[in-house]
């Protein structure tokens, strides 16, 4: 499967977002929100510094400085993975992808966002956007750029706390980020805490996926919550061949018949329900040991792709409630 997350050059299989991170909250209730939870509505070295005294700011991004608005308020992103990143800092969006849109975590506040892509050049005019952010393969950025201020990102460049940041200096929103990342950190730090202590320091988890009428597994930094699942935060391992199988890509594609060699003493399935899914009625899926077990955890595979704040904050709040209960 061709890499449709990673987009434009690097998409073509759906399979894909992400980024990585450690975490968790000082209280006991591991899962509730506190004061630095995302509102709903990059280069780690970047900075930003005032232009005017109010109205600019100057941001250095990845290609240089840029100057952008101080306080945007009609944003264009021109990429799935960052929409939730600029929804979780209250900043309002005029365009975003389809992708975003049908998400069932977004589609409520973005239902009267417009879609557009790389080659909506016209629309997006139309927008009268004030900053437009996007990856750094797009399409057409010298002609975005002629429309409103325009910010690019290397997905995968800096991990996904990193990349919160640094979306936070760019919307002069920079204590609004750190204040989140600080807290869901340290919640993502108690929940992983808890879950080793029920589940046991050497227990094995995989993420597997249905698309595009392909079974797929899935490293320490492909979205789908494998950031806080491996990565510093719950620091979970993944089974030996999962390792080995997604070194190189990040993901890997198997078959049903030996869908059961990757998978580990507990499973986090990301399940799209308009693929097919029948393997689940084989004898074989039937008789895998985290089956048997009750131990595989179903996920709504459109909340559950990328490594943003607000899908970060469904994928956290879902591992408590399906290693540890009802809290």
């Amino acid at each position: 499967m061709k890499k449709l997350f990673i987009p434009l050059t690097l998409a073509s299989v759906l399979l894909l977002s992400a980024c990585g991170a450690n975490s968790a909250n000082t209280t006991n209730n591991t899962s509730s929100s506190s004061s630095a939870a995302p509102s709903n509505s990059a280069s780690p070295s970047a900075s930003t510094t005032p232009a005017s005294k109010s109205s600019t700011l100057i941001y250095q991004s990845e290609e240089g400085p840029v100057e952008v608005p101080s306080n945007p308020h009609r944003v264009v992103v021109i990429t799935r993975f960052l929409t939730g990143n600029v929804m979780a800092l209250g900043v309002p969006v005029v365009g975003v992808d389809e992708m975003s849109k049908t998400n069932p975590k977004f589609e409520e506040k973005l239902k009267n966002v417009q879609a557009i892509t790389d080659e909506s050049v016209e629309k997006i005019i139309e927008l009268q956007p004030d900053l437009i952010i996007g990856l750094s393969d797009i399409k057409n950025i010298d002609k975005f750029k002629k429309i409103a201020p325009t910010v690019t990102y290397t997905y995968g460049k800096v991990d996904y706390l990193t990349q919160q940041l640094e979306i936070g200096k760019l919307l002069n929103k920079e204590k609004e980020a750190k204040a989140w990342v600080d807290d869901f950190k340290t919640r993502v730090k108690t929940a992983g805490e808890k879950i080793k202590a029920k589940i046991g320091e050497n227990a094995t988890v995989s993420v597997i996926e249905t698309f595009n009428k392909q079974l797929y597994v899935y490293g320490d930094n492909f979205g789908r919550g494998t950031e806080i699942l491996y990565q510093g935060g719950f620091g979970l391992a993944k089974p030996e061949k999962v390792q080995t199988a997604t070194q190189k890509e990040g993901y890997f594609a198997v078959s049903s018949e030996v869908l059961k060699d990757y998978f580990g003493d507990y499973v986090i399935f990301s399940k799209n329900a308009d693929e097919d899914n029948s393997f689940q009625n084989t004898e074989t899926y039937k008789n895998i040991p985290a089956v048997k077990n009750q131990r595989v955890y179903e996920a709504n595979a459109k909340a559950f792709y990328f490594n943003d704040p607000l899908s970060m904050e469904y994928q956290l709040e879902f591992f408590i409630q399906s290693f540890l209960g009802k809290q």
